[in-house]
């Protein structure tokens, strides 16, 4: 059975001029484990999505499934669900400024367990795998571009989520930076197996991937390497 499964999605804008379509009918199935990219053009609607994926937002129509289960963005119980078994990483960190990379990071546990102390505990480590550790007591604009990303993706590991949504994640990094955060991806994924979907129009980060996909045209479609 598949991780995640999405069978005809659609999703259009109304604009001045008009509809305009986005998503045209996406089908894709993902299993437990891989690394997925997906790239295309800025603006063909990669980040749409993975947003409707990771059910961040609706869309006009279709199904997706996690593990063989339909999923209502309208369910009241959503909302938990995202965030025990989701994770996000952003092309912008969204870091808290007024956060410590440590409290930073402890947030998603705590707003899933009321576990202050744990939450902190379970923080200090991923930060310590992380190569964070010294800079956990660091706000935001006291760390690198390179050192905010990795702690954004140590905040998107905190609940041992299922599948993260990788969202141009290398896009505000130098190449140095870059590299070091897709092994960092690949790591991850080698000694825990979770899941990544990545977006990117970096088809160097693709090919590293497992699959990839490019969305044209509101239609997404598997490639070769």
């Amino acid at each position: 059975m598949s991780l995640i499964r999405v069978e005809n999605l659609k999703k259009s804008y109304n604009e001045a001029s008009g509809k305009l379509e986005v998503l045209r009918g996406v089908d894709l199935e993902i299993q437990s484990g891989e690394m997925i990219a997906i790239t295309g053009e800025s603006g063909s609607g990669k980040s749409t999505l993975l947003h409707m994926m990771g059910m961040l937002d609706s869309y006009d129509s279709g199904n997706i499934y996690y593990s063989g289960k339909q999923i209502n963005v309208k369910d009241k119980d959503l909302n938990g669900f995202r965030n025990k078994r989701i994770g996000f990483v952003f092309q912008s960190h969204y870091l808290l400024e007024d956060f410590t990379a440590e409290e930073n990071v402890a947030m998603p546990k705590f707003l899933a367990t009321k576990d202050f102390k744990k939450s902190v505990i379970d923080s200090r480590k991923l930060l310590k795998t992380l190569d964070l550790e010294d800079r956990r007591l660091h706000y935001p604009n006291q760390l690198s571009g390179g050192e905010q990303q990795r702690v954004a993706v140590a905040r998107s590991l905190i609940n041992s989520p299922e599948i993260i949504f990788a969202d141009e994640p290398t896009g505000n990094l130098d190449s140095k930076h870059s590299d070091e955060l897709i092994n960092l991806l690949m790591d991850l994924n080698k000694k825990h197996g979770q899941t990544f979907v990545i977006a990117t129009h970096n088809q160097e980060i693709a090919n590293k991937m497992d699959r990839c996909f490019i969305l044209e045209n509101g239609i997404l479609k598997e490639t070769t390497k």
